[in-house]
């Protein structure tokens, strides 16, 4: 299954033009026909997208949801979705890009998945609105496309706007025409799915042959939080509500297994140990360890060990 990493790889790949800026891009559906590929199979990208289906035939498959509404119809992208299309090259609307870059380079999309949270749903659900509704939504992606066509210097400070102004349209929208128990078991089953991506991130991180990013750093969660396109804070809120420890918590307790580990099971030193868990240095890693254990590494080592014929190391 193909995977796009960026906007500018998924632009390439689907047969149209590079964006104008690589983190975030608007579209007409009209430009596109005849350039798009028309059967697209089931990939993955790592941004947002929002659109708007005004008119034409086939279907775009989100998730599980194969039943295209055929009237005026809104749909929206989150990272990691598994994605299709067959459609016929008549179609007309809007569509926008946003990459996670873009939303963490301004304060007005700090809370963006708790203010639109039909946004996190991994099988987001396309719903058909009224036509008395389409006027004011393609007006807003028309003034979108203005500013971002434009040579202003500041356009991108009149996009944000816009663009916030889109979401609550689409938010109201979403809550009148979506069945609010659907969504909500929806929601819910993003935050789990959410949750285990996280864990299995922790995890991984810290295998040995793990290729790791270039920012790299595996005691926080802005980390993993980058790694899975959501703000810190969201990343926090999802974890916190749902085991009822922090990101964090939950990022050094795995530290500390695996420390533990290691300490009982191998003859690696302390500082061995300490650079392989990704502390900056040995000191580091025995106050960490004596701060949520109570004791220095050595002194559990010995205290696990004795009596067990393993050669305690020094650090």
């Amino acid at each position: 299954m193909q995977h796009f990493k960026t906007i500018i790889d998924y632009c390439t790949a689907i047969g149209i033009g590079a964006p104008r800026h690589p983190h975030f891009d608007i579209r007409s559906f009209e430009d596109n026909m005849g350039k798009v590929i028309p059967q697209m199979p089931p990939f993955r990208h790592e941004f947002y997208s929002i659109a708007i289906k005004a008119d034409g035939g086939g279907k775009a498959i989100t998730g599980h949801h194969a039943d295209f509404p055929k009237g005026v119809t809104v749909f929206f992208n989150s990272p990691f979705q598994i994605l299709s299309w067959d459609i016929v090259p008549n179609w007309s609307g809007f569509y926008i890009m946003i990459s996670q870059d873009f939303l963490a380079s301004s304060h007005h999309f700090d809370r963006l998945l708790d203010d639109y949270p039909f946004l996190k749903i991994d099988e987001s659900i396309p719903f058909e609105i009224s036509a008395n509704d389409l006027p004011e939504i393609l007006s807003i992606y028309q003034r979108i496309q203005e500013e971002y066509v434009s040579d202003n210097a500041d356009k991108f400070a009149f996009i944000q706007v816009y663009l916030l102004d889109l979401l609550n349209h689409i938010k109201r929208l979403f809550t009148r025409n979506v069945d609010s128990t659907t969504a909500s078991e929806q929601i819910r089953t993003a935050d789990l799915k959410l949750l285990s991506r996280f864990q299995k991130l922790i995890k991984t991180s810290f295998y040995p042959e793990a290729k790791l990013e270039t920012f790299a750093n595996l005691h926080s969660p802005t980390y993993y939080a980058q790694l899975l396109s959501i703000h810190p804070n969201h990343l926090n809120a999802v974890v916190k509500s749902i085991t009822g420890k922090t990101a964090l918590n939950h990022i050094h307790n795995h530290i500390l297994k695996l420390a533990k580990s290691e300490l009982i099971q191998t003859n690696n030193s302390v500082k061995e140990i300490a650079y392989s868990l990704h502390f900056e240095s040995p000191n580091n890693f025995s106050s960490f360890f004596k701060k949520n254990t109570g004791i220095t590494p050595l002194t559990y080592r010995k205290g696990n060990v004795e009596g067990e014929g393993v050669e305690v190391s020094n650090c």
